[in-house]
């Protein structure tokens, strides 16, 4: 099975409620872009048109390995559209506030499968009509932790809460992926390289934001924790919901785990670890996923005493080594992990499919959807329960 060898085939389409108008002091943007991160592909954006990065609002964070639509706001931004490389930018109108990801009503998407066995049809057919009743655990998949863990699966954010803010931020700086275009492997290897050579590392590194930090740590060589305090709003807030989407995860894994016996599920393959998916759906254990709300792990979260979902969360945490109230960043108040709760299930709607023969790997299948999710909800989730 392959699948997003091509941009065009894993295609996103945020749809909002949102009309502009003539009026407004919020620019309202449509951008288009292949090959690009969100972070990447606005940042690129802010350098082009001279923007700080407090004026941009942006709903969601889309995948670099697809063709991907979405939308953002710049405070008194320019009136014209703009191109760069594959990312289009189109204007189209004012708004009266900030687009955020409140204004986005569900994510469309077209997705084909190649490189299917003929074989596997019966059975991924089969595996489609569940998903498109019942739905699927609604994970946090890959594109939700990026490059944020270490060699050894260590997480930024835990090492944040441990207070080892030199290691964290030398994760953050310097820790390859897999995906880093040529000019950030060279300025990772440098940073890794002359780590502590604070001189050095200022007067080899290209201007940017890692080189912005070093010349904190230049004038400040141990206050580690003043430098992640100045790592970019959106880099950190990254760190933390990274960190907590897999604890996340963890917390649904285990529920499911307990409620089905092991010929009811069938476990795929996250960049995090295995997580269990549903092969068979039980009456009475669907009606109680349908209405599950599963809390985001913080110490903010306040359960009653007798909360069912309590027990669940602890056992998570305490193989993490931390409780609840452990879940902050000490001496960083604007560094906090976000209070809220996120849905058990994800049911995919206007949901079409169709088999055909797979023009590129001749003798075998391909299998083309499209469907709507939820904001937040991840499309690769629905692929993996089905294939």
């Amino acid at each position: 099975m392959k699948l997003k060898q091509h941009p065009d085939d894993f295609q996103v389409e945020e749809l909002t409620d949102v009309t502009p108008s003539s009026e407004g002091a919020f620019a309202f943007y449509r951008m288009e872009k292949i090959g690009w991160s969100t972070p990447d592909a606005l940042a690129a954006i802010r350098r082009r048109w001279k923007i700080e990065h407090h004026r941009l609002g942006y709903g969601g964070l889309k995948d670099r390995h697809a063709r991907t639509i979405q939308y953002l706001t710049i405070f008194h931004g320019p009136r014209r559209n703009l191109e760069h490389h594959q990312i289009r930018v189109t204007y189209l109108g004012q708004l009266r506030s900030s687009y955020s990801s409140k204004a986005i009503t569900a994510n469309r998407f077209r997705v084909t499968v190649r490189d299917l066995a003929r074989t596997a049809i019966d059975e991924t057919s089969q595996r489609l009509k569940i998903v498109s009743n019942y739905g699927v655990p609604n994970y946090f998949d890959d594109q939700r932790f990026g490059s944020v863990q270490g060699p050894q699966g260590e997480w930024i954010a835990r090492l944040l809460i441990r207070g080892q803010f030199e290691q964290a931020l030398l994760l953050a700086l310097a820790q390859p992926y897999e995906f880093d275009r040529a000019e950030e492997k060279r300025e990772k290897e440098l940073l890794r390289e002359h780590w502590g050579d604070w001189a050095r590392l200022k007067a080899e590194l290209p201007r940017g934001h890692a080189r912005s930090l070093i010349d904190y740590l230049r004038v400040h060589p141990t206050d580690f924790k003043g430098a992640v305090a100045r790592l970019r709003p959106d880099l950190r807030s990254l760190y933390l919901s990274a960190y907590q989407s897999h604890l996340w995860n963890q917390c649904l894994s285990r529920w499911l785990t307990r409620q089905l016996t092991t010929e009811r599920l069938r476990w795929v393959e996250l960049r995090t670890g295995p997580v269990p998916v549903p092969t068979l759906w039980p009456e009475a254990i669907y009606s109680q996923a349908w209405s599950l709300m599963l809390p985001l792990p913080s110490s903010r979260w306040r359960p009653e005493t007798h909360d069912p979902r309590l027990p669940v969360v602890e056992e998570v945490l305490a193989e993490q080594g931390v409780t609840l109230r452990e879940l902050q960043i000490r001496g960083l108040r604007e560094l906090f992990f976000s209070k809220g709760e996120r849905a058990a299930l994800a049911v995919p709607t206007a949901m079409h499919s169709s088999w055909s023969e797979d023009e590129r790997h001749p003798g075998q299948a391909k299998l083309e959807l499209s469907f709507e999710l939820p904001r937040g909800s991840y499309a690769t989730i629905v692929v993996k329960a089905i294939c």
